[in-house]
């Protein structure tokens, strides 16, 4: 049913018409919500230093969080000690923890735990978001700068820029859940706008490609180039998985079989036998998972480039906020 409904979201198509209806109640009751935060019925909490929002208004997996870890990596190249917040979705449990590199990715979420890994900042996790920052802010006083993983929809944190991330799927059929993909109105306002080449939306584009790097369990890394040519078996469970699939295919790696698994799952149920005979790939954000049962298979990272202009723009809004929150100065 949901794969079906993915192929029916980008097309306005019979599925899609005869959901309509039920898209006219979503659109009403979350227009509802979001005025009854702007009239102060349902409280926005602000926080003593800025808030950066990096989310998406399509449902699913739009590659927000390797956005995320380069705005972390943007911040930190100039100075800046940031710290995230995530509702880490897919763990479980909702309570309000910090994420480090050692934790286990069932009670974090595989997300944070991978911006833990890869960025070394503070990481808080808490389907309450201000209870997350109010913490993360409590145990590390020199974070400057809170980036949220995703919450864009997430009203109770109050936020002063806001990212909205496409990816090739654009805005879909244009239509809200459940005839479309889009869990507001698009367009609406937004500080900045990342998007891919063939998303069909205005904005910064960003470039999507895997890491040059494979890395295991044990630290061992090698080239990625070195599988080129050989027989592998990959595994992803993300929003897309066949767009790891296809990009490995681009560098040169022949995919004897492909293992697509649901976004977020925490293989807690039983793998389908993957064999030792052929290299077994895996996204990074399902390493920490696969490792449990599987410590020889390759993580092999995503990765993002985002045109120049774009830090130029985030900068120019951020530094304002930077000077005014309690008197925290720009690097």
């Amino acid at each position: 049913m949901r794969a079906a409904l993915q192929r029916a979201w980008l097309h306005r198509g019979a599925l899609g018409w005869s959901l309509l209806p039920v898209s006219w109640l979503y659109g009403a009751l979350s227009g509802l919500r979001r005025a009854l935060f702007r009239l102060g019925v349902f409280e926005t909490q602000h926080l003593p230093v800025p808030v950066v929002v990096v989310g998406n208004v399509i449902t699913g997996g739009a590659g927000k969080t390797p956005v995320v870890i380069a705005v972390v990596e943007h911040l930190r190249s100039r100075g800046l000690r940031p710290g995230v917040v995530s509702r880490g979705y897919g763990r479980q449990g909702t309570g309000c923890i910090e994420v480090t590199p050692q934790s286990d990715p069932r009670a974090v979420g595989d997300e944070p735990l991978l911006v833990a890994t890869r960025c070394s900042v503070p990481v808080g996790v808490a389907a309450d978001r201000p209870l997350a920052a109010r913490a993360l802010l409590a145990a590390h006083p020199d974070v400057k700068v809170l980036v949220s993983d995703d919450g864009l929809q997430h009203h109770a944190l109050g936020r002063d820029i806001e990212i909205v991330v496409f990816d090739d799927r654009g805005a879909g059929n244009g239509w809200l859940l459940p005839a479309g993909p889009l869990r507001e109105p698009w367009p609406r306002p937004a500080d900045l706008v990342v998007r891919t080449a063939a998303s069909g939306i205005e904005g910064h584009h960003v470039e999507r490609r895997l890491g040059t790097e494979a890395r295991r369990a044990d630290g061992t890394q090698v080239p990625l180039q070195s599988f080129a040519g050989r027989s592998c078996v990959a595994l992803a469970g993300i929003a897309r998985p066949q767009a790891f699939f296809r990009m490995l295919e681009d560098a040169g790696i022949t995919l004897a079989r492909t293992v697509p698994l649901p976004d977020h799952d925490d293989f807690s149920g039983s793998l389908p036998d993957l064999g030792a005979e052929q290299p077994l790939l895996c996204t990074e954000k399902d390493a920490s998972k696969l490792w449990r049962s599987h410590p020889g298979a390759w993580a092999v990272p995503l990765e993002v480039t985002i045109e120049p202009r774009f830090w130029t723009a985030l900068d120019a809004l951020l530094d304002p906020k930077l000077s005014s929150a309690d008197g925290s100065q720009a690097a």
